[in-house]
Protein backbone atom coordinates (compact mmCIF):
# COMPACT_ATOMS: atom_id res chain seq x y z
CA UNK A 1 0.00 0.00 0.00
CA UNK A 2 1.49 3.16 -0.87
CA UNK A 3 1.17 6.31 1.22
CA UNK A 4 0.27 9.59 -0.11
CA UNK A 5 0.14 13.27 1.99
CA UNK A 6 -1.96 15.33 -0.06
CA UNK A 7 -4.76 17.92 0.19
CA UNK A 8 -8.23 16.52 0.29
CA UNK A 9 -10.89 19.20 -0.57
CA UNK A 10 -12.80 21.02 1.13
CA UNK A 11 -15.13 24.27 1.74
CA UNK A 12 -18.23 25.60 -0.70
CA UNK A 13 -18.32 26.60 -4.38
CA UNK A 14 -15.21 29.49 -5.05
CA UNK A 15 -14.12 28.81 -1.61
CA UNK A 16 -11.74 26.55 -0.96
CA UNK A 17 -10.05 24.69 1.70
CA UNK A 18 -7.79 21.99 2.13
CA UNK A 19 -7.13 19.28 4.69
CA UNK A 20 -3.76 17.46 4.68
CA UNK A 21 -4.47 14.00 4.50
CA UNK A 22 -2.37 11.05 4.99
CA UNK A 23 -4.54 8.68 2.69
CA UNK A 24 -3.58 5.08 0.09
CA UNK A 25 -3.02 6.64 -3.20
CA UNK A 26 -5.94 4.51 -4.72
CA UNK A 27 -8.74 6.70 -3.06
CA UNK A 28 -10.19 9.44 -4.02
CA UNK A 29 -8.90 12.79 -3.81
CA UNK A 30 -11.85 13.66 -1.18
CA UNK A 31 -12.76 10.17 -0.64
CA UNK A 32 -10.76 7.66 2.45
CA UNK A 33 -8.16 8.74 4.57
CA UNK A 34 -6.08 7.11 7.25
CA UNK A 35 -5.20 10.46 9.21
CA UNK A 36 -5.78 14.48 9.22
CA UNK A 37 -2.61 16.17 10.09
CA UNK A 38 -3.34 19.69 8.86
CA UNK A 39 -5.17 22.35 6.84
CA UNK A 40 -4.89 24.16 4.42
CA UNK A 41 -6.91 28.11 3.21
CA UNK A 42 -5.81 29.68 0.65
CA UNK A 43 -8.28 32.47 0.87
CA UNK A 44 -6.13 34.12 3.35
CA UNK A 45 -2.95 36.21 3.21
CA UNK A 46 -0.04 34.70 2.53
CA UNK A 47 1.33 35.71 6.22
CA UNK A 48 -1.66 34.46 8.29
CA UNK A 49 -0.58 31.99 10.36
CA UNK A 50 -3.95 30.31 9.65
CA UNK A 51 -3.45 30.04 6.14
CA UNK A 52 -1.21 26.86 6.59
CA UNK A 53 -0.98 24.41 9.47
CA UNK A 54 0.47 21.16 10.17
CA UNK A 55 1.42 19.25 12.75
CA UNK A 56 4.98 18.56 11.89
CA UNK A 57 5.57 15.76 14.38
CA UNK A 58 3.30 13.25 12.37
CA UNK A 59 3.93 14.33 9.26
CA UNK A 60 7.76 13.46 10.15
CA UNK A 61 6.42 10.30 11.14
CA UNK A 62 4.81 9.61 8.51
CA UNK A 63 7.52 10.45 5.94
CA UNK A 64 9.55 7.90 7.91
CA UNK A 65 7.07 5.21 7.50
CA UNK A 66 7.63 5.92 3.16
CA UNK A 67 4.19 8.29 2.41
CA UNK A 68 5.42 10.36 -0.07
CA UNK A 69 3.81 14.18 -0.24
CA UNK A 70 2.14 15.53 -3.16
CA UNK A 71 4.11 18.21 -4.83
CA UNK A 72 1.99 20.83 -3.75
CA UNK A 73 2.29 19.05 0.12
CA UNK A 74 5.90 19.18 -0.53
CA UNK A 75 6.19 22.64 -1.38
CA UNK A 76 4.12 24.35 1.37
CA UNK A 77 6.27 21.67 4.08
CA UNK A 78 9.67 23.28 2.26
CA UNK A 79 8.38 26.50 3.70
CA UNK A 80 8.62 25.21 7.38
CA UNK A 81 12.10 23.34 6.29
CA UNK A 82 10.30 19.75 6.10
CA UNK A 83 11.08 18.61 2.64
CA UNK A 84 12.82 19.60 -0.11
CA UNK A 85 11.36 21.71 -2.63
CA UNK A 86 10.16 19.88 -5.69
CA UNK A 87 11.76 20.92 -9.37
CA UNK A 88 9.39 22.81 -11.68
CA UNK A 89 10.08 21.41 -14.87
CA UNK A 90 11.64 24.14 -17.63
CA UNK A 91 9.83 23.82 -20.28
CA UNK A 92 6.48 22.58 -20.66
CA UNK A 93 3.84 22.34 -24.25
CA UNK A 94 2.68 25.45 -23.54
CA UNK A 95 6.12 27.16 -23.33
CA UNK A 96 7.55 25.34 -26.65
CA UNK A 97 6.40 27.98 -29.19
CA UNK A 98 8.35 30.61 -27.10
CA UNK A 99 11.64 28.81 -27.04
CA UNK A 100 11.29 27.71 -30.95
CA UNK A 101 10.72 31.46 -31.50
CA UNK A 102 13.47 32.28 -29.43
CA UNK A 103 15.82 29.81 -31.26
CA UNK A 104 15.17 31.22 -34.58
CA UNK A 105 15.75 34.49 -33.18
CA UNK A 106 19.14 33.68 -31.89
CA UNK A 107 19.75 32.17 -35.21
CA UNK A 108 19.03 34.64 -36.95
CA UNK A 109 20.59 37.29 -35.18
CA UNK A 110 23.93 34.99 -35.43
CA UNK A 111 23.39 34.80 -39.00
CA UNK A 112 22.72 38.98 -39.12
CA UNK A 113 25.84 39.13 -37.46
CA UNK A 114 28.09 36.45 -39.38
CA UNK A 115 27.02 38.61 -42.40
CA UNK A 116 28.13 41.50 -40.91
CA UNK A 117 31.50 40.61 -39.92
CA UNK A 118 31.92 39.22 -43.44
CA UNK A 119 31.95 42.64 -45.30
CA UNK A 120 34.07 43.81 -42.57
CA UNK A 121 36.95 41.19 -43.10
CA UNK A 122 36.95 41.40 -47.09
CA UNK A 123 38.44 44.85 -47.55
CA UNK A 124 41.50 43.84 -44.73
CA UNK A 125 42.69 40.90 -47.14
CA UNK A 126 41.83 42.53 -50.52
CA UNK A 127 44.20 45.30 -49.38
CA UNK A 128 46.97 42.98 -48.26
Amino acid sequence: MSLRIRLSRAGAKKRPYHRIVVADSRSPRDGRFIERIGSYNPMVPKDHPDRFNLDVERFKHWVANGAVPSDRVARLASALGLCEKPKVPEQTKKNQPKAKAQERAKAHAEAAAAAAAAPAEAPAEASA
